[in-house]
């Protein structure tokens, strides 16, 4: 049966990223900076990968979930109003602050979910885009418009993108800076579950079902797929073939196989 998502605990990443800890081996972690629509400052950016170190180094987490706290967007991307103030030495000097912030949600070892309500633009969907699944409601709008302000995505978009819809597609929506609303954003595959309301919920859901799973296989799936793309076909197996053997031998594979024989629930050792 999928576990529970009902909350236990919070933990505190400085001012704005909290990590609840919910029953059933699932952490959420909060966007948390509502009053600025969750961008992306660099105190935020500093806090959000040092939480991602903290759930990728506890092993008893089996799925992230990344949520946010403010009613009207899930993250409208960098904080443009900080970007401002910069000098360019300043902003020189930021940069692997603001990419370390990415790539701590793109290399979480466990199965992650992005529950976008509301507007998630630019490097706020660059977050959702580093997870492994988006989960939508009706008022998300996505979008990369960093071209409309002179840059270029940052955070993983000109990669990520493609990846998910293919090539054309990533540069119509790059090259346009245009904004995708739900229903369009669910049709171009930019989403990958669309609800009508209530995506925190929905995602969470969604963790509960993956959670019920083998952790050590859960992770060992993710970093077959994530190292496996892109790959030929022969280098490909390869790699799956080098995760299949960190569970094979592992107590999760005797765990599974004994329960599936005995016909209970496993209890999964994790190891």
């Amino acid at each position: 049966m999928p576990e529970t998502v009902s909350e236990s605990s919070e933990s505190r990443f400085g001012e704005f990223v909290a990590v609840r800890r919910h029953d059933g081996h699932v952490a959420e972690l909060v966007l948390d900076r509502p009053k600025a629509m969750n961008a992306v400052s660099s105190e935020m950016a500093r806090s959000i990968a040092a939480a991602c170190d903290a759930l990728a180094a506890d092993p008893s987490v089996r799925v992230t979930v990344l949520t946010s706290s403010n009613d009207r967007a899930f993250c409208v991307g960098a904080d443009l109003k900080e970007r401002n103030s910069f000098t360019d030495d300043e902003l020189r000097r930021q940069r692997p602050t603001a990419r370390a912030c990415y790539t701590g949600v793109l290399e979480l070892p466990m199965p992650s979910i992005a529950a976008v309500h509301g507007f998630a633009l630019g490097g706020g969907f660059e977050l959702a885009l580093s997870c492994d699944l988006i989960v939508a409601d009706a008022t998300a709008v996505v979008g990369l418009p960093e071209v409309s302000v002179g840059v270029i995505p940052g955070g993983g978009g000109t990669q990520l993108l493609p990846r998910r819809v293919g090539a054309a597609r990533a540069a119509e929506l790059v090259f346009t800076a245009r904004r995708v609303r739900a229903a369009e954003a669910a049709g171009l595959g930019l989403v990958d579950e669309l609800v009508e309301d209530d995506a925190r919920g929905a995602a969470l859901e969604l963790a509960g079902r993956i959670a019920a799973n083998s952790p050590v296989g859960l992770r060992a799936a993710k970093r077959a797929m994530r190292l496996g793309h892109g790959l030929d076909l022969r280098a490909g197996l390869d790699v799956e073939d080098a995760a299949w053997r960190t569970v094979a031998f592992s107590g999760d594979r005797r765990e599974g196989v004994a329960a599936f024989n005995e016909k209970r629930s496993p209890e999964w050792p994790g190891e």
